[in-house]
């Protein structure tokens, strides 16, 4: 495998309904169709990002050109956006106007979970296999997209700085259900005052988030000002509220039933999924590919270090990839 190019790499960029809902995809590499069984060109392999909350497809942009340059750009790499995070283009409603009711509480986590998996069902041959790459609640959704649809060709799942079990007991988690789960109503009114300012003065107020980081990727600017939307904000904090509310045991049991297939990558610091549940998982689970990041990437490593991150897994997945 080479070392993960610099050079930009052309994305396809499309906007969809999903079980009803506007998602966002962005995929890289010449396959924009891999639905069709019959093609001889499709590719053996699919890389699959699921994203954490919020769950823009945007501000995985740099990590899957990172990644898909990195894997020689002989696989593609997709990543899907969560169902109602994105904020749709012109003439695109949030809900899609049929009278076919596609999916009740799409917008849930529940929802999210049936929503990748009818993604999968409708766009990816199921001769294809998968490699998943998760991040934050995305392990979460992975393990159970791995649960409720055993029939997928999982090659692997990585997850990254996985938010499986405890959140609300989690150091930001004792911070943030009370206001995800009882205030969150609040910040909508600030918000739809912020989406009247122009888009320049939406990303200077960005930049000004981000300010304290060194660097900071330019594409995770331009997608921070989807959140000045209120419908996709309303979406997201639904969503974070339901996490605290569910994401509560570890579901050691699908764990077990898919370890060889398993990455976990935790943080030193992640304040999400702190290092005591690495030391734990890490007892439970003594044969298992566990590890604990020694670079001191943040939890949201897509502000900062996308590249380092695709280089990471890169290496990791040589010897899975040499078996194809």
């Amino acid at each position: 495998m080479r070392s993960v190019s610099e050079e930009p790499v052309p994305l396809h960029e499309e906007f969809i309904y999903c079980c009803g809902a506007a998602t966002h995809v962005l995929k890289c590499g010449p396959w924009k169709d891999l639905s069709k069984d019959e093609s001889k060109n499709l590719p053996r392999l699919l890389f699959m990002i699921i994203p954490g909350n919020p769950g823009l497809a945007g501000y995985y942009r740099t990590f899957i050109q990172a990644l898909y340059c990195g894997l020689n750009q002989q696989y593609p790499v997709w990543v899907v956006s969560h169902a109602g995070h994105c904020k749709p283009p012109s003439g695109m409603e949030m809900i899609e106007d049929t009278d076919i009711k596609e999916l009740e509480d799409v917008f849930g986590l529940n929802g999210q979970v049936e929503h990748k998996l009818n993604f999968l069902k409708k766009n990816v041959s199921k001769d294809i296999k998968l490699v998943l790459i998760a991040h934050s609640i995305g392990c979460y959704i992975t393990l159970e997209m791995m649960k409720r649809a055993s029939e997928l060709q999982v090659l692997r799942s990585v997850l990254l700085f996985p938010t499986i079990e405890r959140m609300a007991q989690s150091p930001q988690g004792k911070l943030m259900t009370p206001l995800l789960c009882k205030l969150r109503y609040v910040l909508y009114m600030p918000v739809y005052l912020l989406s009247f300012l122009p888009e320049g003065v939406k990303a200077s107020l960005v930049r000004f988030a981000l300010r304290g980081m060194k660097t900071c990727d330019e594409s995770s600017i331009t997608t921070s000002v989807n959140l000045f939307s209120v419908d996709c904000i309303a979406n997201i904090l639904y969503m974070a509220s339901q996490e605290m509310m569910k994401v509560v045991e570890r579901d050691s049991t699908t764990i077990k039933q898919n370890l060889k297939k398993l990455i976990f990558y935790y943080g030193t610091g992640d304040s999400w999924c702190p290092q005591q549940y690495y030391d734990e998982i890490k007892m439970d689970f003594p044969d298992g590919d566990i590890r604990l990041c020694e670079k001191g990437l943040r939890h949201a490593f897509v502000l900062d270090a996308s590249k380092e991150m695709a280089a990471m897994i890169t290496d990791w997945l040589q010897d899975d990839l040499t078996k194809l």
